[in-house]
């Protein structure tokens, strides 16, 4: 059974103390980093590129930087964000036409390989050969592009297939998951969970880090109500 991950977004981080908020985080309890990289043509937003998490890796030694790919043509960026010193290259099934060569390019460049859907993609569109090769299933809770969005509850079922479909896998959610919406996810088979204002603007995020994992163990030991 894969084990429960918190992966904080920074995205909503103070951009302007980048490196300070990686480290608070990390104190505070988390394992990986979302870094959500946009590029203005898939998602209608820019935000950090290969170049600040460069410098993010080399201020925070040893990071996981869990690096979520909103961007055109993935293929592109393999190297740079390799170079970079990203852990875990995510990209959208949505964004290529080949999501097999994509992980292969992914793999060969020493990084776990992530595929992601956004809320209106159906689980079925991750096939059986594409879901084994990755390492990682993302289901969006929320429309990509922008922090702060309200859950969208009708995408959970879509991490109850890929669980049952996928027992071994890293399942992630990300989109509005926090204290009140956690159940939900954790139940229907997450292990991996993006959670951006929740963490950051919380008074005490090590104890919202905390009660995040601890739901997802918690249903890993009842069991994950899959499809």
């Amino acid at each position: 059974m894969p084990r429960a991950i918190i992966s904080p977004s920074v995205l909503a981080s103070d951009f302007g103390q980048l490196t300070a908020e990686c480290k608070r985080m990390i104190k505070g309890g988390a394992e990986w980093l979302h870094m959500d990289v946009m590029d203005g043509h898939f998602v209608p937003n820019i935000t950090m590129g290969a170049p600040i998490l460069k410098c993010v890796s080399k201020g925070v030694p040893g990071i996981f930087m869990d690096c979520h790919m909103m961007v055109a043509e993935p293929e592109k960026w393999v190297d740079d964000i390799a170079d970079a010193g990203g852990a875990l290259y995510c990209f959208h099934l949505e964004a290529t036409k080949n999501p097999l060569s994509l992980i292969d390019a992914i793999h060969a460049k020493g990084m776990r390989a992530g595929v992601a859907i956004s809320p209106d993609t159906p689980s079925t569109a991750i096939s059986d050969e594409v879901g084994g090769a990755a390492d990682m299933l993302l289901v969006m809770t929320v429309y990509p592009g922008r922090g702060g969005q309200k859950f969208l509850e009708r995408c959970v079922p879509k991490v109850s297939d890929l669980r049952a479909r996928f027992p071994e896998k890293d399942i992630e959610v990300d989109g509005g998951v926090g204290p009140n919406t956690i159940e939900q996810c954790s139940h229907a088979g997450s292990n991996v969970i993006v959670a951006g204002t929740a963490i950051f603007n919380a008074t005490d995020p090590e104890k919202v880090i905390a009660q995040l994992k601890a739901s997802v163990n918690a249903a890993q030991e009842r069991g994950f109500k899959t499809a």
